[in-house]
């Protein structure tokens, strides 16, 4: 008897358990979040980055680069802001990024170029503080200034200040055509403008 008893009681309970479980809930299935467009996301860094709030606007810059992947403009504002903010070696970091998305872009050029100068600027004034600009260093630093200057097509990396009262020397044109020697080049406005 007290078998029957048990294994009506083992029976009926294994019933009630088949009946709970089919009175579960269906599975809830999550929404995917809807992803911000990417002038969204500009539009909400461009705000913090108005309000003072650089390191917000560069997280929010980095989240559009993320949805975005092919798309430049977060990291040009990023580089921007790193350039801006005296953080070189990140601004030349974000502004290879450019690249990748844009072999021509003159803007990450630039800010690599200049930052990059930036960098090795205060590298040599530190060596040169510290007594140790000699030797071969000295002598690759001047040759890398000399080549600096022939692309630049200066004949000293700052030149001073032009009076801007006197108009630049005209070109010989006739010279040119009668297989005279060619004018000096004059430079182009300063190429790296677009960072002042």
């Amino acid at each position: 008897m007290s078998t029957s008893i048990h294994l009506r009681r083992l029976l009926g309970g294994a019933a009630c358990i088949l009946a709970l479980s089919a009175c579960t809930t269906a599975p809830v299935v999550k929404v995917p979040e809807a992803v911000p467009t990417m002038a969204e996301v500009m539009g909400k860094a461009a705000a913090a980055d108005s309000a003072g709030q650089k390191e917000a606007a560069i997280a929010l810059w980095k989240q559009a680069a993320a949805a975005y992947p092919a798309d430049k403009d977060p990291w040009t504002r990023i580089a921007q802001t790193k350039y801006e903010a005296g953080q070189y070696g990140e601004a030349i970091v974000n502004a290879q990024e450019i690249l990748v998305r844009d072999p021509n872009d003159q803007l990450a050029n630039s800010i690599i170029a200049i930052s990059g100068l930036r960098l090795s600027t205060r590298a040599l004034s530190d060596l040169s503080r510290q007594n140790n600009l000699s030797g071969s260093l000295r002598t690759e630093s001047q040759d890398l200034a000399k080549l600096l200057r022939e692309s630049l097509g200066e004949q000293v990396l700052v030149p001073p200040a032009r009076d801007k009262a006197v108009p630049p020397p005209a070109r010989n044109a006739t010279a040119n055509k009668k297989g005279g020697k060619q004018p000096a080049r004059e430079p182009k406005a300063d190429p790296f403008d677009a960072l002042k």
